[in-house]
């Protein structure tokens, strides 16, 4: 879970400079108290805790302004909180309707059974499921179906990501690569990309499908998906990568593919 959520703390004070930069500056703390259902002795603590670590400015009696520093923190917070909630809908499925694919011909108004296969929401005649649903259209197999009423959770486990360094232009680039290993690690990989265009060269060598644009979202789409992405990177963009994945909670592993 994200910090803010964890810390009691993190969200008062998320709260505050959010109260602030909707109210302007001459918002009154006890205002502030009020909204957020707290004593305004706690709000002037933290309004003082804010101000040293320079997320806002007191500019006179009961006027403050929220810092640059401050505006980026709401920022990437908020970032962070449609990343959870993006995260919660997929694993509660709670929406009032959710489209599918459907795995059989289905009826409208039919009970189906939901579940997750390489990344994707299946919706079947099957009963056998955690997840279930309504069919609110008719549709065969292989078509998107509308799904409402779902009960249960379906489950999905996050996909682990499986990195594989390649050099650098400066160190040979796709001539150096081991393809043996290359092609071990593609044939353990749902979903492939590439970071750089060494490792873009690499893998048309194979004629493997990837996705070259957009990499390293992709591969955390597909991750949270539950699909097991390879991204097959150039050794300049490496750390970039692990610290991304590392942010996200994701799971990874970490090859070399240079020849000896």
């Amino acid at each position: 879970m994200i910090e803010v959520l964890r810390n009691k703390n993190l969200t008062t004070r998320f709260q505050i400079l959010v109260e602030i930069a909707n109210a302007g500056p001459a918002v009154q703390q006890r205002e502030i108290a009020q909204n957020l259902n707290i004593t305004p002795q706690a709000v002037s603590d933290y309004i003082a805790q804010l101000a040293k670590e320079g997320l806002l400015v007191a500019e006179g009696r009961s006027r403050y302004r929220v810092t640059n520093q401050g505006v980026n923190w709401i920022i990437k917070t908020l970032r962070e909180l449609g990343d959870y909630n993006t995260f919660i809908q997929r694993a509660i499925t709670n929406f009032s309707i959710c489209a599918a694919i459907a795995e059989d011909d289905l009826k409208k108004g039919q009970k189906v059974g939901l579940e997750m296969k390489d990344g994707l929401l299946f919706a079947s005649a099957s009963q056998k499921h955690q997840a279930s649903g309504t069919a609110i259209t008719s549709a065969r197999a292989g078509e998107d179906v509308g799904i409402t009423g779902i009960e249960g959770i379906v489950p999905l486990e996050v996909g682990r990501v499986t990195i594989l360094r390649v050099p650098g232009i400066q160190r040979g680039g796709s001539q150096q690569v081991n393809y043996d290993i290359l092609k071990q690690s593609l044939a353990k990989s749902d979903f492939v990309t590439a970071l750089g265009l060494e490792a873009l060269a690499a893998l048309r060598k194979t004629k493997a499908r990837f996705q070259h644009y957009g990499a390293v979202a992709a591969a955390i789409e597909a991750a949270k998906s539950g699909l097991k992405p390879l991204v097959v990177c150039v050794d300049s963009e490496t750390a970039d990568l692990i610290a991304r994945l590392e942010k996200e909670g994701l799971a990874y592993q970490l090859f070399d593919a240079e020849s000896a």
